[in-house]
């Protein structure tokens, strides 16, 4: 996210600032599921990893891109659970919604057009399919995406955080992320991520696509609910710093402040 902490909350209404969420979901998407397809063409030689980096590169570098003007949520699920929490206003949520999602769409038909449309089917465009139980990959993309979530809250809401390492932490979510979740669901953590390629692609992408909406929404939205509960419940930073002082300082065999 951006590493103004206003930008989420307080995002400029007009077509600059939807024209970069589409910008940046569309990067993702272009260069994550491009690295799918590309993938398939070589006969694996990007692999998991290759894949993973792929996906937290683009994020990383959009993040840095469009953060400063809209706040680079470059996922529906963001935008939900920011929403949620106070953090940014509920009447844009359907038009990021609907620029991420053009964004995704607009990569998959460059993928047609580029690639050809029989090497992208071949690679369903780079789609997200369960190859586990569906209830199964709905708790692992919610899962994941709590994992994201949680720390894009921490570096999009949190003042205390360095901004400058935003795009760098939550890439490597992603990456992880990617390496655990990726032969069981794709790791979406995305509903726009996987929009664009369902769509091209039909068949089993479109029939599972609700659960990368099911998953990753409810997995954001408890993930920032859960940062926002640890932050104001927490203790400030000085006062953790006074009782590592009183702990230090106090004799041996006394117990410590508490």
């Amino acid at each position: 996210m951006a590493s103004d902490h206003q930008v989420a909350k307080q995002p400029r209404t007009n077509a600059r600032v939807y024209g970069a969420e589409m910008l940046g979901t569309g990067v993702l998407v272009f260069i994550g599921c491009g690295s799918v397809v590309s993938n398939s063409m070589s006969s694996g030689a990007a692999g998991l990893v290759g894949i993973a980096l792929s996906f937290g590169l683009a994020v990383a570098m959009m993040i840095f891109a469009v953060g400063p003007i809209s706040g680079a949520h470059i996922n529906p699920a963001v935008t939900v659970a920011l929403a949620v929490t106070g953090h940014f206003p509920p009447r844009q949520i359907l038009p990021y919604i609907g620029a991420q999602a053009t964004g995704a769409v607009l990569a998959s038909l460059l993928h047609r057009l580029l690639f050809t449309a029989p090497v992208a089917l071949k690679a369903a465009y780079g789609s997200t399919s369960p190859t586990i139980a569906t209830g199964n990959a709905v708790g692992l993309e919610a899962v994941m995406t709590f994992i994201l979530m949680y720390v894009i809250m921490a570096f999009a809401t949190d003042s205390r955080a360095p901004g400058t390492m935003a795009a760098v932490a939550i890439g490597a979510v992603v990456v992880a992320d990617i390496i655990i979740g990726g032969p069981a669901t794709g790791a979406s953590m995305n509903p726009a991520r996987s929009f664009g390629p369902a769509l091209l692609a039909g068949g089993a992408a479109m029939t599972n696509f609700w659960v990368y909406v099911v998953g990753p929404i409810v997995g954001a939205v408890l993930g920032a609910l859960c940062y926002e509960s640890f932050r104001e419940r927490g203790l400030s930073p000085e006062i953790i710093e006074d009782k590592a002082v009183v702990e230090q300082q106090a004799p041996a065999g006394e117990p410590s402040v508490r």
